[in-house]
């Protein structure tokens, strides 16, 4: 053992780790308002990204679809015969009708922020049809106080201007606004680091499960001649892939199976599990409106889903109210179902549950004092 006297704890120094790990942070942002120039523009540069998140995650899919189809409900409703005319004439795209008009554009105004479509109008300025636009295509343009001056709409291939729009010539429905910003906000946006943590995931298993099932097998061929290995090669693969025998020289090949046990690699459905419930709830929808309800209870599944008839409600009013500002067309969308009523009966009874909970009495509960009569 060394001597004790030998050792100097006043010598004992700390580490310095000071820029050996990046510390966590947020980008600062600033707003797309007006820069105060005689025009400001803006159009769209990650609609592509974002359509192609839309068409290959299929969650994010379902999410935005169905809150397309709750958003519109039941579909439009009008007080007056005119109004209901123009409507129900309205085509789009093959026999779209109003409702997937609206629908389209709503998932589009999420997908990317801002849903644009040409308002066609009749000689005699009579509305005859709403048709939907590539909002990749659309530039917004305002003067320098902010206030909308015209779109332009430009070719997808050269970028050159193609059409014009005056304001009262395009229905533009705006998602999540902040500020001055001449623009809506994508919700991919803020959950596109979850789904591609989700997605990162979903490879890993899917590598890790066919690893399993058909492991990599590793062999030490007793020869060094590339052409005998070559042969060696294509006739093993060609023996896996029909799934049959092969037979060897004893002593030529030796072979050892390539695997990790499960046991062995963390578990990685709770983390699967956890990024599923994060991604919905960040995306504003209750799993039990999809279709799943292992995870609610009655009584949360039915303040969950009101919570999220008010979401749905207010969209649908600020969807109302820009059709009647744009296209001076009074609607309403039907919600499709609601429970407010039940919860609220729901909370009634158990009110009156506690307060007549002294008087559930059994008879054998009560008993009678004889002390005292005759």
């Amino acid at each position: 053992m060394a001597n004790s006297t030998s050792f100097n704890l006043g010598k004992a120094t700390s580490s310095d780790l000071t820029n050996a790990q990046a510390d966590i942070t947020i980008d600062a942002q600033n707003t797309d308002g007006a820069t105060g120039q005689r025009e400001t523009e803006y159009q769209i540069t990650n609609w592509k990204t974002w359509f192609g998140y839309y068409i290959k995650i299929p969650e994010l899919k379902q999410a935005i679809d169905m809150r397309a189809i709750w958003t519109v409900g039941k579909g439009f409703k009008t007080k007056d015969a005119r109004t209901q005319v123009i409507l129900d004439r309205m085509r789009g795209w093959g026999e779209d009708t109003f409702n997937d008009i609206i629908k389209n554009m709503v998932r589009t105004k999420r997908i990317c922020g801002d849903a644009f479509a040409e308002i066609v109008k009749d000689e005699k300025g009579n509305l005859i049809n709403i048709k939907p636009l590539d909002p990749s295509t659309i530039k917004i343009i305002v003067d320098k106080k902010g206030m909308l001056k015209r779109y332009e709409q430009v070719s997808k291939v050269s970028g050159k201007l193609i059409k014009t729009f005056k304001p009262l010539n395009m229905l533009h429905l705006i998602n999540k606004r902040v500020a001055d910003e001449i623009h809506g906000r994508s919700d991919i946006e803020a959950i596109e680091e979850i789904i591609l943590a989700n997605n990162e995931l979903f490879f890993d298993v899917k590598k890790l499960m066919h690893r399993h099932v058909k492991p990599i097998m590793a062999f030490k061929l007793n020869t060094d001649d590339q052409t005998k290995i070559d042969a060696f090669v294509a006739k093993m693969d060609a023996v896996v892939a029909r799934g049959e025998n092969i037979y060897i020289p004893k002593g030529s090949v030796e072979f050892e199976l390539v695997a990790v046990p499960s046991n062995a690699t963390l578990n990685p459905l709770p983390w699967r599990n956890h990024l599923k419930d994060y991604f919905f709830q960040v995306c504003g929808i209750p799993q039990i409106i999809l279709g799943s309800s292992g995870e609610f209870t009655e009584s949360t599944a039915k303040i969950a889903y009101l919570a999220f008839q008010q979401s749905v409600e207010d969209e649908q009013r600020e969807i109302e109210d820009q059709i009647w500002r744009q296209l001076f067309l009074k609607v309403k969308f039907d919600f499709p179902a609601s429970l407010r009523n039940e919860i609220l009966s729901m909370q009634d009874d158990e009110a009156k549950d506690g307060a007549n909970a002294g008087l559930n009495m059994q008879p054998s509960d009560a008993t009678v004092s004889m002390e005292g009569k005759g």
